[in-house]
């Protein structure tokens, strides 16, 4: 069973700004490079509202990734240095694609690509220019559409036959150093999103189109994170489920700023590695 209302009623929780997507004409999008002169980098704007997020520690052990999209799991790695892409992809990228593998009973998992993360103070979030920002805004990294096109892209040549299975993309997120209370990830229950909730948005790159969904507002969404978390500790966020059969299917997220946190806190420094998960049926 999953967690029950006066259960979640019960937990400490923070009230925090979360920035949602405002009401926009036409299908929003976002340049990941500098745009087009006379063009805005993105229209896809924020609409910030205050909402309370949930510590889900003391009931961890309930989530589900299938239900409400993510969980929380002990996960120790010998990386020495996540600033280092090529031990990432030597040392993580095996040992994170076994872990994936094993815990969610995959036929299959391959990592196609990885994103390290730092806070600094007053900087522009700037892809290929190092390490990126925490992201500030409600959103899911796959929608329909690009989630299967995932599978085109990194094995072209398996694609029809692999898709004719149950696909996911899933994001495995965890510290680099801990604990994380600077700008912790906020998760949403999936079983409060509508699919009205949901707007397919263009990630614009120099030389393809990607596809993300942006989030509108809905009291009812509920919200969670995992204070303090360490970098023994790591968090699988559904970001695409090819499956339609009443599991949650896409997990939105969000970087937030926690009001409780103190000043002099260390900024947050994170790695998060997305895989295509793949089960035969």
């Amino acid at each position: 069973m999953g967690l029950q209302e006066t259960r979640i009623e019960s937990l400490p929780f923070v009230t925090a700004e979360l920035n949602y997507l405002a009401p926009t004409p036409g299908k929003p999008r976002t340049y990941a490079f500098n745009p087009p002169s006379g063009e805005p980098k993105s229209t896809a704007l924020p609409e910030p509202h205050q909402v309370p997020i949930f510590d889900g520690r003391l009931v961890a052990k309930s989530f589900s990734l299938d239900r409400e999209g993510f969980e929380l799991l002990r996960h120790p790695t010998v990386v020495r240095n996540f600033y280092d892409d090529e031990e990432v992809k030597r040392v993580y990228y095996p040992l994170a694609e076994a872990f994936i593998r094993a815990t969610l009973r995959a036929d299959r998992v391959v990592i196609f690509d990885h994103t390290v993360r730092r806070r600094v103070e007053g900087a522009p979030d700037i892809r290929g220019a190092g390490p990126r920002q925490p992201a500030t805004r409600v959103h899911v990294d796959q929608t329909v559409t690009s989630g299967a096109n995932r599978v085109r892209e990194h094995l072209p040549d398996e694609a029809d036959e692999l898709l004719k299975g149950r696909v996911q993309v899933i994001n495995l997120w965890r510290p680099i150093r801990g604990p994380v209370r600077d700008t912790p990830l906020a998760m949403c229950d999936g079983q409060t999103v509508a699919e009205g909730d949901l707007v397919a948005s263009d990630l614009i790159y120099p030389n393809r189109r990607g596809e993300t969904y942006s989030v509108k507002y809905n009291p009812n969404h509920r919200w969670f994170y995992f204070p303090d978390m360490t970098p023994d500790e790591a968090i699988l966020l559904k970001c695409y489920d090819s499956a339609t059969d009443g599991r949650t299917r896409f997990g939105p997220h969000t970087a937030f700023v926690d009001p409780t946190t103190p000043a002099d806190v260390p900024p947050r420094e994170s790695i998060e590695l997305r895989a295509l998960v793949f089960h035969k049926r």
